[in-house]
């Protein structure tokens, strides 16, 4: 067995239910942020082109704004359902960590919007490793399927 097979195996037998009402949430917060940046799209790309790091064309620009938006988007509602949810996480932390690091380390007043950022790197961290748990749609259908 594999190292990314043991892993799996870990996370399925060690996943108290607790947990899948905070991956709801997860995926609830992912969703909300997809929409506050599809209905408001000038505002992620004045976010990421005011970074003063990396200076994007115009085009570049516009295709990273529609990403984040369909990844938070697409990515929270399958860690909502609990299906593909390792994935879904592992699309979503580049996003994340570019996030955290970003409003971290270039902004000249620390800012105090990062938390959630952090808190939710964490959570995709944790459901990369565990994935979906017990209450979740792919175990529904794996239960279904043994029938």
């Amino acid at each position: 067995m594999n190292m990314v097979h043991k892993i799996e195996h870990w996370g399925d037998t060690h996943h108290p239910k607790v947990l899948d009402l905070i991956r709801v949430a997860l995926g609830v917060f992912l969703f909300l942020k997809g929409l506050a940046f599809m209905d408001n799209t000038a505002y992620l790309g004045d976010l990421i082109e005011n970074q003063n790091v990396v200076h994007f064309s115009p085009g570049i620009l516009m295709a990273l704004v529609y990403y984040v938006t369909f990844a938070h988007l697409v990515g929270g509602t399958l860690i909502v359902l609990g299906v593909l949810t390792r994935f879904a996480c592992i699309i979503q932390i580049p996003i994340v960590l570019a996030a955290t690091f970003l409003t971290s380390v270039f902004t000249e007043p620390v800012n105090t919007l990062v938390w959630p950022s952090i808190i939710a790197l964490v959570f995709l961290a944790l459901f990369t490793v565990i994935g979906s748990g017990p209450w979740s749609l792919e175990k529904y259908l794996e239960s279904w399927g043994d029938m």
